[in-house]
This record gives structure tokens, C-alpha cells and sequence, in this order.
């Protein structure tokens, strides 16, 4: 029966396959990384009219005692100095 339910409903395939309405791990807020990884921030980038995209910014544990307690200014100040920038792209599971 499930063959007859895909060709009846082909978006119930890519649910199944991408699982992208799951948020795992469970009950987890990921608006606020700083509770799950050491020195990050959530940021938003607005990428065109009415498209704004999620991201996280994490500096690396060799800077995370300069990082205790600063806010988002210098997060941003940290991105434009000479150290390389890493971007991980996770797909569309829904969550970072």
C-alpha cells in the first residue's frame, strides 16, 4: 500500500526521504545556540526581500575565553578580522 499512497501523493515522498518536518533532538531550542555549543550566536541574514536566513556563528575554542560574555557587536567584529571563516551548509532539515 505504501507504492499506491506515493503515486497518490507524490510530497509524501520527499517527508519520508528529507524528514525535514522532524526537529531532532527533541524540545530543543536552536534560536539559542549558546545553550548547546560553547562561544556561538544566532544570527539572521536578510538575503533578499523577504527572505532571511538562519545561521550560527562559532569561533573556535582557541578564542572562546575572549568570547565569555560578549554580544553580538563582537561576534561580528570576529568575522571580519584575517582568521578564515568555515561555512557548513546542512541542508533542509529545518534546524542548524
Amino acid at each position: 500500500s505504501f507504492p499506491f499512497l506515493i503515486r497518490l501523493f507524490p510530497s509524501l515522498l520527499n517527508k519520508f526521504v528529507y524528514l525535514n518536518f522532524l526537529s531532532f533532538p527533541f524540545f530543543v531550542d536552536f534560536r539559542r545556540p549558546e545553550l548547546l555549543v560553547n562561544n556561538t550566536i544566532s544570527l539572521y541574514l536578510t538575503t533578499e526581500p523577504g527572505i532571511t536566513v538562519g545561521i550560527w556563528h562559532t569561533v573556535p575554542s582557541s578564542r572562546g575565553a575572549e568570547a565569555q560574555g560578549k554580544d553580538q557587536r563582537w561576534y561580528e567584529e570576529a568575522l571580519a578580522d584575517a582568521h578564515p571563516v568555515i561555512i557548513y551548509l546542512h541542508g533542509n532539515g529545518g534546524t542548524r
